[in-house]
């Protein structure tokens, strides 16, 4: 791939799956349903899997995880690009013929943030 057309690395992405790690025992504690960290390899050719496997990635340039409850059907995903921003889609339960995907797009400039981030999101939808 062409150099100029690598995503910039602002977000270091080992991090913010750390920050999704310690955060773990709580979210299951709360009763939600976390899938595992997806990767997505730049270096990979098109179309570029997810993997769950961190070590089958050689140039990470997004993590992605899913949520849902057990009670009233709302799920949640987050996907970080090391570029700086995360694409956020919760539907909220429970889920109705009008029921409406929220989309957030926040910029974010560390895996710190990112940690913060998914705080603010599971208090505010689960």
């Amino acid at each position: 791939m062409d150099e100029n057309l690598r995503m910039e690395r602002i977000v270091d992405l080992d991090l913010a799956a750390a920050q999704i790690a310690v955060r773990l025992p709580d979210w299951e504690a709360r009763g939600l349903l976390v899938g595992s960290v997806t990767w997505r390899d730049e270096a990979a050719p098109w179309p570029q899997p997810l993997e769950t496997e961190r070590a089958r990635v050689a140039d990470p340039d997004s993590i992605g995880i899913r949520f849902s409850s057990s009670s009233d059907d709302t799920e949640m995903e987050i996907v970080l690009y090391r570029g700086g921003w995360a694409d956020l889609d919760v539907l909220e339960g429970p889920v109705t013929p009008d029921s409406e995907v929220v989309s957030e797009c926040p910029q974010l400039r560390s895996a710190a943030e990112f940690g913060a981030l998914l705080d603010s999101c599971v208090d505010r939808y689960f």
